[in-house]
């Protein structure tokens, strides 16, 4: 199956993508303050993703990440099914283990943000790949950051407000105000956290180069 090196790096961009994309889902439902404004917590390991989609990009192109988001898309809706038919399942009584309510507390509140999330998720996918694609045209091999960065500030401005919108605001958890304070807090926090995880891609960058020459030799 792994019949050369760059089918083992794939493989592995491939596993830690899916895998930060569905604990994102898992976990979105806790909010967090951060300063006089809140995020969901999913939003962490989200700038993981954008680093896995961008050496995807570079190394497997355009085709490669739409293929992986599709399937990460459709994971995602899985893990909606589910939970969804965890919840309609009742708790046994009797042990110190957690109940329904505790349960559906949980992941009640994570159903709406799977659905917000898939939309925003294959969005953002699909325009971080467009943008990641014109900056390479543009730009060769050279500046690398501006293509990752690029497509980053897009991209997810489009995800943070889809996301939060279906969600959140939607489902009336939140208001408009906070909605918008949030989405803002949201996205900037991960700009953030991408632009802090920048050398890390000219480390992937070089590491994967290094790990595939053998084989061209």
């Amino acid at each position: 199956m792994l019949q050369t090196r760059k089918d083992t790096i794939f493989i592995i961009l491939a596993g830690i993508f899916i895998t930060n994309a569905v604990v994102a889902e898992l976990i979105g439902g806790k909010l967090i303050n951060i300063g006089p404004y809140v995020m969901s917590i999913g939003i962490l390991p989200w700038p993981i993703v954008f680093l896995t989609t961008d050496l995807i990009n570079e190394y497997f192109g355009r085709q490669g990440v739409k293929r992986l988001s599709y399937i990460t898309a459709g994971l995602i809706a899985y893990c909606f099914i589910v939970l969804y038919l965890a919840l309609q399942i009742p708790a046994a009584k009797g042990f110190n283990t957690v109940s329904d309510e505790q349960f559906t507390a949980v992941f009640g509140q994570s159903m709406w943000i799977i659905v917000g999330s898939i939309t925003a998720f294959l969005v953002s996918q699909l325009i971080d790949i467009a943008i990641f694609h014109f900056f390479k045209k543009k730009t060769g091999n050279k500046m690398i950051w501006l293509r990752t960065t690029g497509s980053t500030v897009i991209s997810q401005l489009f995800d943070s407000f889809i996301v939060l919108g279906i969600a959140f605001w939607l489902t009336g958890k939140i208001d408009t105000a906070t909605y918008i304070a949030s989405a803002f807090t949201g996205y900037f926090v991960k700009l953030i956290i991408a632009i802090v995880l920048t050398p890390l891609i000219y480390v992937g960058h070089a590491w994967i180069r290094k790990y595939i020459e053998p084989e061209k030799e």
